[in-house]
């Protein structure tokens, strides 16, 4: 759904974000603060579908955000790092079946930017656009390194800039040296004294 679907610009995601959102229902705690831990671009283009649904499903729209916190991201296009990505994912596939579907998907990729763009545009806003403008007004915190390969840096810095510029409570925090989502990994009491901080002053603001 997500290296295929999304780029083409197919909310398929969509039905994922409402179950999970249902799941707070389920076990009723929807009346307790919610705050989204989202990991990747992948976790990224899911909390997008969430953002919508809060806004325009009567059933969420009055959940309590308190905060979101980003791991290693959001990034904007960039084919090597969904690359990358993919790898990762492929990872313990055949190796046959793994180039493949990496080949397939940088030609749906390039084809997608160079040929469905404009038309996909009409009808489907890139996740990255979508919440550089999102409507929340709760705190963010975003945890990235200038050593991801996978997203860069730059596009984390740029978002932060956007949301401040929407008057959002944002701090951000470069791990310098970490991989893609490998800052816990490498940093387990700063990361955690980072987020169990964020959190506090989210639920105590």
């Amino acid at each position: 759904m997500v290296f295929f679907a999304e780029s083409l610009g197919i909310p398929s995601l969509r039905v994922l974000a409402q179950k999970l959102l249902e799941l707070l229902f389920d076990h009723e705690i929807e009346k307790e603060p919610l705050l989204f831990h989202v990991f990747s671009n992948a976790g990224i283009m899911l909390y997008r579908y969430m953002l919508e649904l809060l806004q325009t499903h009567q059933r969420f729209c009055h959940l309590r955000v308190v905060g979101t916190i980003f791991d290693s991201g959001p990034g904007d296009s960039n084919l090597v790092g969904a690359l990358r990505a993919l790898s990762a994912v492929l990872e313990h596939r055949p190796a046959m079946l793994r180039l493949l579907l990496l080949a397939a998907f940088a030609l749906v990729a390039v084809l997608f930017h160079v040929l469905l763009a404009p038309l996909t545009a009409l009808f489907h806003t890139h996740f990255y656009e979508r919440l550089q403008d999102a409507d929340s007004r709760w705190p963010e915190l975003y945890l990235y390194s200038k050593a991801d390969k996978v997203v860069l840096a730059s596009d984390v810095e740029r978002m932060v800039e956007a949301r401040l510029a929407h008057q959002v409570p944002v701090h951000s925090v470069d791990f310098v040296s970490s991989a893609h989502v490998s800052h816990l990994r490498d940093y387990p009491t700063y990361y955690t004294s980072l987020c169990v901080n964020f959190v506090h002053s989210c639920v105590h603001c």
